[in-house]
């Protein structure tokens, strides 16, 4: 058996098709059936065909953990991915606060807060989109490039940042009239 080494998902806006398999493929994995409000992965479609996949960036310095009063959230040494501890969540939010692109969530029905696990290292999302030949997300090492954390400076965004700047990419300045 190989050992996982630390990886993030990486994304291509251009090529989201904005079917949603990665957030049923996702709820299924975690919660066994159909749930996309459970999702840890969610499509953003805030302006008609400019779909976008907006999941945790596996920060290298994550604010998301330094904000839990009550250490609920670490860090995999396995995968990079933040853990969530649902004995120790006490639904405070402040991990939610803490993410610049608001990425945490509470779960729809325990209340506690999830976060893209990466799937023990094997993400079934990016499985999904790979097979799909989509190619929106596939996975690629997690090393900070220069020094310094790019994922987060792409990817830690509201969506609707992330959409703004999208749609003025693929539409010029007729783009900004969208949002």
């Amino acid at each position: 058996m190989s050992e996982t080494k630390p990886i993030w998902i990486a994304r291509d806006f251009s090529r989201c098709s904005g079917c949603r398999r990665c957030e049923v493929v996702c709820s299924i994995h975690h919660e066994k059936k159909i749930w996309p409000d459970a999702s840890r992965v969610r499509i953003y479609m805030l302006v008609p065909g400019a779909e976008i996949p907006h999941l945790c960036t596996q920060c290298e310095d994550p604010p998301c953990v330094d904000s839990c009063p009550v250490s609920a959230l670490s860090i995999s040494e396995k995968t990079g991915a933040i853990l969530v501890d649902n004995d120790k969540c006490t639904s405070c939010r402040n991990c939610i606060e803490a993410c610049q692109g608001r990425i945490p969530f509470l779960h729809p029905k325990s209340g506690k807060a999830v976060i893209c696990d990466l799937c023990d290292g094997d993400p079934q999302c990016v499985k999904v989109c790979q097979e799909g030949r989509w190619g929106a997300l596939w996975t690629t090492s997690k090393k900070p490039m220069g020094g310094e954390d790019f994922n987060k400076k792409l990817y830690a965004r509201k969506p609707e940042e992330m959409v703004k700047d999208f749609v003025t990419l693929l539409y010029g300045e007729k783009g900004e009239e969208f949002v």
